[in-house]
Formats: C-alpha cells, sequence, structure tokens
C-alpha cells in the first residue's frame, strides 16, 4: 500500500469508528444493517486492506450522518488509492508526519496556535534551516536539506487556488525569539509581515501584557474541512506527534483557540508589533 493510502486509510477508519460509536452500535449491528460481516465492518475501522466505498456509504446512512459529512467520508474512500506529493519523500517522512500532510493536503482551514517557533507554513528556508541545525538530533547538511525541502514543498498548499485559511496566534515570544541569526529573524518578520496580506492568512500576537492565557495545552494546530465533526487536533510533543479526534478533545481545542483569539491583539496591532520587533533587531 502506498504512503499516501496508508495515512488515508487510517484517517478513514479513525473516522468511521468514531461514527460508530457515536451513534453507540457494534461492529455486529452495523455489519448486520448494512449487509456487511462483523469482520469487515472492523477491517474498514482499521488500515488493513482496501475498502469499497458503496459500503463506507451504507455505514453512513445507518450512522445517521448529515449529509455534508456522509459526502466527505465517501470521498475519502474513494481517495485512498491517490498518492500525494510526498511519496518521492517517503524515506525521510516518519508516519506521524505522513499522516499529517495528508489531513493538511485535505484541509479546508487551520487554526494554529504557536507559543514556541513560527509555524512551519510561515517559515523561511533560512528560519527552517536553523531550526534543523540547532536539533539535539544531529543530521549531515543533505538530511538537513532534503528536511526543509519538505517544509518549503508544504507551503504550496497556500497558493493553492483552493487554499486553506489559516489563522496563526503566535505568542509574543515566537517573534522575539531570535532564531539562527539576527540576519534570519529579520528575513521571518518580513515574510510574516507580507503573509499577513494574503486573503487567506490571518495573524494574531499574543502580547507579554495579557500575562498568564489559555494556552496551557501548549502549541497546538486543528486542522478541519466542510464538515466540522471530521476535524483533528494535531499536538506536536517534539518525542512524537498526537492526533486527537474525540468530541471532548475537540471542544477543548476549540474552546482554548477562541479564547486565545479573543486575548490576541487585533491584525493591524498584530502587524505593527512584528515590524517593531524587526526594526529592533
Amino acid at each position: 500500500m502506498s504512503v499516501r493510502a496508508t495515512t488515508r486509510r487510517r484517517q478513514l477508519g479513525a473516522t468511521m469508528r468514531k461514527l460508530r460509536a457515536a451513534k453507540g452500535m457494534t461492529l455486529e449491528e452495523a455489519g448486520r444493517l448494512v449487509g456487511v460481516s462483523k469482520a469487515t465492518v472492523s477491517r474498514y475501522e482499521t488500515q488493513a486492506g482496501p475498502v469499497k466505498w458503496l459500503v463506507i456509504d451504507a455505514l453512513c446512512r445507518i450512522y445517521g450522518v448529515s449529509e455534508a459529512e456522509r459526502q466527505a467520508v465517501v470521498a475519502l474512500a474513494k481517495d485512498t488509492k491517490q498518492q500525494g506529493w510526498w511519496n518521492s519523500f517517503a524515506d525521510f517522512i516518519p508516519e506521524s508526519m505522513n499522516l499529517l500532510l495528508t489531513l493538511e493536503d485535505e484541509a479546508t482551514r487551520e487554526d494554529h496556535f504557536s507559543c514556541v517557533y513560527v509555524p512551519g507554513l510561515l517559515q523561511t528556508r533560512s528560519y527552517t534551516t536553523a531550526l534543523q541545525q540547532a536539533n539535539e538530533m544531529r543530521r549531515s547538511p543533505e538530511e538537513i536539506g532534503r528536511l526543509v525541502d519538505i517544509r518549503m514543498k508544504r507551503q504550496e498548499i497556500l497558493a493553492r487556488p483552493d487554499a486553506p485559511h489559516l489563522w496563526a496566534i503566535l505568542d509574543e515570544s515566537v517573534i522575539r525569539r531570535v532564531v539562527g541569526s539576527r540576519a534570519v529573524m529579520r528575513e521571518q518578520l518580513d515574510h510574516l509581515t507580507t503573509a499577513s496580506e494574503s486573503s487567506n492568512i490571518t495573524l494574531q500576537v499574543l502580547p507579554f501584557a495579557k500575562g498568564a492565557h489559555a494556552a496551557a495545552l501548549g502549541s497546538f494546530v486543528i486542522l478541519g474541512g466542510v464538515e466540522p465533526s471530521l476535524d483533528v487536533v494535531y499536538v506536536d510533543l517534539h518525542v512524537g506527534s498526537l492526533f486527537m479526534e474525540k468530541e471532548e478533545e475537540l471542544r477543548r481545542y476549540r474552546l482554548a483557540f477562541e479564547y486565545l483569539r479573543a486575548q490576541a491583539l487585533d491584525i493591524d496591532a498584530s502587524s505593527l508589533v512584528i515590524r517593531r520587533a524587526r526594526e529592533e533587531l
């Protein structure tokens, strides 16, 4: 199975488990209602083997999902064999990043809160390179170059005709922390200023003056599409990645993002703070 298929199957399986659990059905009950075995329903909820979209469609209907949600899940099922641009980088990408890239490739919106570094989608090449060079896992220049290329390639989604809307809230420490050098940081802050002028990018800064805030959860990303119930929260724990999709988890992070958005400076004031930080370097 291709890398793309593996990550899409993982996402599809997680979604089907979530929908069945929300309906309160057992594997056996679901299978009986759509005319397939318990084992088939179980297999569709894992990463094992291909799927038939007609069965996925039937399961969605008995789970009573909305029309928009059903169409989104069926489209995912139909697309499980497609490969993404990152397939050529398969040897350099861990499975957790495969899933992130799949979710990101399909997202119509991304809500980021960053309390340490600039979000990957908004990093310059020099800034990304400096981060990789500072990593405690020492890599060769070739390995670093390949990882930087992957991050730069990811950013192309922001230039697509159907680009997702990126809403990024940056703790002030992100724009004050000098990564690489003063020259690298000036370039990065200039890039943020330019990016904030894009119609599909909203940028806010959460100033030190706000004191304690709703960011106890640390940095996180909420990746979403047309159907909010299929949103996924991504948290990079440095030692590993965590994906959360349960309704209570989504509710917690959505609420945190709303609080952070309310506490952060507005768009114009945020741009001013970024420009001032740049001038002080």
